[in-house]
């Protein structure tokens, strides 16, 4: 009596479903690859939908002329530096930390905006920009 076969049956695994979760897998990390290309972000002018309000310390305006303000007086261009940095000590007297908030027109150009910000970390301040809502 003879219990061994003698064609053994290959063993085969079924691998459809594999297949299938595989293909899902691939097209779901290629369609979030091409939605968190930073190159798609498109910039537009500066609005903001929350509401937050911050100490306004100290007011800094820039027009598209790029003609500064001080609160509500303007300044020349040739000594905003000093009075800038001047009434950021005036209040950092009174406080630990004053606040300076820029209030920039679209069409100023950024390097004037980036200027009041190293003045007002230069002197150790806050910085917040204004936005449209």
């Amino acid at each position: 009596m003879s219990f061994r076969k003698k064609h053994k049956e290959e063993s085969e695994v079924f691998t459809d479903s594999l297949n299938d979760i595989l293909f899902i897998l691939l097209m779901f990390f290629l369609i979030v690859a091409t939605l968190a290309n930073p190159n798609v972000i498109k910039v537009g002018l500066p609005k903001g939908t929350k509401d937050t309000k911050a100490k306004q310390d100290i007011m800094v305006s820039i027009d598209k002329n790029q003609q500064y303000s001080i609160g509500n007086k303007k300044v020349p261009s040739n000594q905003f530096d000093s009075l800038l940095s001047m009434e950021i000590r005036k209040y950092r007297a009174l406080r630990d930390t004053p606040v300076v908030v820029i209030n920039a027109d679209t069409s100023a150009f950024y390097g004037e905006v980036f200027r009041v910000m190293r003045i007002a970390k230069k002197d150790s301040a806050k910085v917040v920009a204004r936005i449209e809502q």
